[in-house]
């Protein structure tokens, strides 16, 4: 990092993610307009739905604009084994607060034992093959648990986040058309400033991670916080090739 960017982070490392980012777009209120209509679309057409969490800033905001408009969309939460701290307190408060449901679910217990044991702790930084093998074993297998018998659920994916991402639908019919299931991307034309000052505005809980420069949340050993002009998911599994930073729960096909 050049030393002009370092003294620019080291000015922003007092402030808040709030402080920071809350700057919305001049559509921001058409794009709220446009989530809650998507949202209420869900629950009269696509029933039953559920919100996937990660327990990031565009999730909590999702959780909340169900909790705030009483909608029947329940929400769930992967917790791998191998989350943040930070990201476990959160759990406990959105799950203690939230009028949704919150579910959780858990790799089996039996297989992260199985390939810890054969290809050790640290076996993601061996091998893009053995780290989409642990996010098959933490992640993949409990989402398929999450969405059984689920005709919609609804991401954070957002447009800007990635080239990878560049563009999300806001609703993707082609996520599983074998088993007739969409994915609604409610936030896809939100900019990062406008999740901030949603989260602003509406004094929404939020994973104190942001607040140290980890825009995207993921597993502890697979996130990193990043420098002033890094990519977004810069701080994502940092040590592969760019078009690689995908877990599976929303590779492209």
């Amino acid at each position: 990092m050049s030393t002009s960017a370092l003294s620019m982070k080291g000015a922003a490392a007092g402030q808040k993610a709030t402080q920071r980012h809350a700057n919305p777009s001049t559509q921001y209120a058409a794009k709220v307009a446009e989530s809650l209509a998507l949202l209420q679309q869900a629950v009269a057409e696509f029933n039953p739905v559920t919100q996937a969490s990660s327990l990031g800033a565009e999730d909590v905001v999702i959780t909340h604009l169900i909790n705030q408009n009483a909608l029947n969309i329940p929400v769930f939460v992967l917790e791998t084994g191998a989350l943040h701290r930070e990201t476990l307190a959160l759990l406990e408060r959105t799950q203690a607060h939230s009028t949704a449901p919150v579910h959780v679910y858990r790799p089996a217990n039996e297989q992260v034992i199985a390939f810890v044991k054969t290809h050790g702790q640290d076996a993601m930084y061996e091998s893009l093959a053995l780290r989409k093998a642990c996010c098959q074993v933490r992640k993949l297998g409990p989402l398929a648990e999450a969405l059984k018998g689920q005709r919609a659920w609804v991401t954070g994916l957002r447009r800007e986040q990635s080239s990878n991402r560049a563009e999300v639908p806001l609703i993707d019919r082609a996520e599983d058309a074998s088993k007739g299931l969409l994915k609604l991307n409610p936030l896809a034309n939100w900019t990062w400033g406008d999740v901030w000052h949603y989260i602003t505005v509406n004094q929404v809980d939020y994973n104190p991670l942001h607040d140290q420069f980890f825009p995207s949340i993921g597993c502890a050993p697979c996130t990193r916080a990043i420098s002033l002009g890094e990519e977004f998911r810069a701080g994502r599994w940092w040590w592969e090739d760019e078009a690689a930073k995908e877990c599976g729960l929303h590779a492209q096909k």
